[in-house]
């Protein structure tokens, strides 16, 4: 198979690291990647705030990059909801563009989904993390793909790993794109309860499959004086944590 990645926007911008994890995880699957470079954003900051335009223009983007691969990657539920139940819909009343998108989108993978219908080998390390985790279930890939069970199994494979579930573990963290920004202090509250969730677990780190959800967390934590690692869940899959 030749394999198109989708690093998402806020992973190229603010956590790099997490798009060199997910590439060694599907390289170890032994197919073919490519990286294509005019990759932009999926849309969905401008498709939540009611600009259908800007969602529409990136999604041909997408299609214009992606349709030739037999698979797409992608180490985040909500850009893979975007691109799998968001842009049909902005085609509605195109339908030759709407059955390519939902062609497409039937071979777009949010990383665990792919992951677990591909054999592979953990990628060799020396910084393989051994400890008890919490995960966060974001809302996009929670309610929109249904990925609960599937970033817990392939944790599970990590020898020392143990998981404790958190309190609310599937109640939304605060960050939910614009509506951090509309609505600031009801988010911040969330945040905080979230984080007195994690805290209550007693874990060593937290971990998670949306990076939008990560940095809030992980900003909510520092703000109240808490050091506790914050990760994408494919980063401690693939050893690169520290």
């Amino acid at each position: 198979m030749k394999i198109g990645l989708w690093i998402t926007c806020l992973v190229d911008l603010m956590r790099p690291r997490i798009g060199f994890a997910t590439l060694n995880l599907v390289r170890a699957t032994g197919h073919s990647i490519e990286i294509p470079e005019q990759q932009t954003c999926c849309g969905q900051p401008g498709f939540n705030s009611g600009d259908t335009s800007a969602g529409r223009a990136m999604a041909m983007q997408f299609l214009k990059h992606f349709e030739s691969f037999d698979a797409v990657v992608l180490a985040s539920g909500s850009c893979a909801a975007m691109i799998r139940h968001d842009y049909p819909r902005l085609f509605a009343n195109q339908p030759e563009y709407q059955v390519r998108f939902q062609e497409l989108g039937q071979r777009t993978f949010e990383l665990s989904e792919f992951l677990l219908r591909h054999p592979f080998d953990l990628p060799p390390t020396t910084q393989r993390f051994s400890g008890r985790l919490t995960y966060h279930d974001s809302c996009s890939g929670l309610r929109t793909l249904g990925i609960r069970s599937g970033p817990r199994q392939l944790l599970q494979r990590i020898p020392g790993v143990e998981i404790v579930e958190m309190p609310d573990r599937e109640v939304c963290c605060g960050f939910g794109g614009a509506f951090s920004v509309k609505l600031g202090d009801i988010a911040t509250r969330m945040a905080e309860n979230k984080c007195r969730s994690i805290l209550a677990t007693g874990v060593d780190a937290v971990v998670g499959g949306d990076l939008g959800c990560l940095l809030t967390i992980e900003g909510r934590l520092r703000r109240e004086g808490h050091s506790l690692p914050v990760w994408h869940w494919a980063e401690v899959l693939a050893g690169t944590v520290t």
